[in-house]
């Protein structure tokens, strides 16, 4: 029997999941047990593990979301490091689960995107949409051993979807109740939230994102410390700081707020100019520098609490939204995003509050995309993606030979 046929008989895989998100933070990999049915999935969590990036690497990934900056020689050569940055980060997760490779079946890797661009272009008289995400699959296959399932978006944005958000997938199958509607919302560089209609079909969830997550506050913390800090740990700067309504209105005339779903955005459209935008306000309008950094972190809240209102509650109203990703550990984010829920009467609530993880939450959606990849099985939603139809998502590599 072939290795993947012999994968798909297993009643329980071990996978290992891997993400690097918008942050360009690090890979979190994740290594869980699959088991249960293709509807109703098992998933247990054997091992987490976030490996932050080398700064000489971060830099480098960062030269790439500039399109003059990012030279075919500069992408190859990344795409090929990533693929070894990533194999080494699953590699370790495993060994801390106290495993082998060999006893490892299968790795889903989304990768680290550099360009998103699910605007339709017909520039050449075809449809096109198009994104990139570098760290080579087939490098991860060999350094591991293990076959690999990368390159996840490619395969929707075929079928004319927008490529994203993919991790409502997972979130459909393991969060889904029959008496309430649920909101998930992550926050990492973008935030995106997820809707789940009490007792929805796959075709009645909706996902989109909200708009900037943790990028813009990022970016800020950065600039005001001279790059000493890379985010506001704890949310402590903008603890100390006092919105600054002016700035807020300015920021919420951003037309992505109203665009019509579905939709997604990146750090094309909140990335670097984004921020200097901000800052060059900020010279010209002096305020303290925790009020601007309070001020764009109640920005990320009311653009959530904004969307809630405007794609949500027309339609039906939600009991919880359930905040994971790196925001969730922003405890002044999460003030004001309980403040602006709260007018709704919607609990807000983290991963942790139900006994799952953060950290770990988008790692272990693609290690059950991956998973279903490799049983030919549609991982993905074309309701949340505008896809035209289901999509069997991941390019698959595999090892010359098992390593033992």
């Amino acid at each position: 029997m072939s290795m993947l046929g012999a994968l798909r008989e297993k009643p329980i895989r071990r996978v290992v999941g891997m993400m690097s998100g918008t942050s360009v933070d690090g890979v979190d990999a994740a290594l869980v047990e699959i088991g249960g049915s293709s509807d109703r999935p098992e998933l247990r969590l054997l091992a987490f593990e976030n490996r932050p990036y080398p700064p000489a690497v971060r830099d480098k990934i960062f030269q790439l979301f500039r399109p003059e900056a990012a030279t075919v020689d500069r992408v190859g050569y990344l795409n090929f490091l990533l693929g070894e940055i990533y194999a080494s980060s699953a590699l370790s997760v495993v060994e801390k689960a106290g495993l082998r490779p060999e006893e490892v079946d299968l790795i889903g890797s989304h990768g680290q995107t550099i360009w998103h661009a699910p605007q339709l272009c017909r520039e050449d008289g075809y449809p096109i949409r198009y994104t990139v995400q570098i760290g080579e699959g087939a490098v991860i296959a060999q350094r591991t051993g293990i076959p690999t399932v990368s390159d996840f978006r490619v395969a929707d944005m075929a079928l004319g979807g927008q490529g994203a958000p993919l991790v409502p997938f997972s979130e459909y199958l393991l969060y889904r109740r029959e008496g309430e509607t649920i909101l998930l919302q992550n926050i990492g560089g973008i935030g995106n939230m997820t809707v789940l209609p009490a007792g929805a079909g796959p075709e009645e969830v909706y996902a989109f994102d909200t708009g900037p997550g943790n990028m813009v506050i990022d970016a800020v913390v950065s600039a005001l410390t001279d790059g000493q800090a890379h985010y506001d740990a704890g949310g402590a700067m903008g603890a100390k700081g006092q919105v600054c309504q002016a700035l807020l209105e300015l920021l919420q005339k951003e037309p992505y707020y109203t665009k019509p779903l579905p939709k997604t955005t990146g750090r094309e459209l909140f990335g670097e100019q984004y921020t200097a935008g901000i800052l060059a306000w900020w010279k010209e309008n002096p305020i303290p520098e925790a009020d601007l950094v309070a001020t764009v972190t109640d920005l990320t809240a009311w653009s959530i609490a904004s969307a809630y209102e405007r794609y949500v509650l027309p339609g039906c109203r939600a009991s919880e939204l359930i905040v994971g990703g790196g925001g969730s550990y922003n405890r002044t984010l999460l003030a004001f995003l309980t403040r602006r829920m709260s007018a709704y009467g919607v609990t807000v609530r983290t991963q942790e509050d139900l006994g799952w993880s953060s950290d770990a939450k988008e790692a272990v959606a693609f290690a059950l995309m991956a998973d279903r990849c490799i049983r030919e099985e549609p991982n993905t939603l074309p309701g949340v993606t505008g896809a035209d139809g289901e999509a069997i998502m991941g390019k698959i590599s595999l090892p010359m030979r098992r390593r033992g």
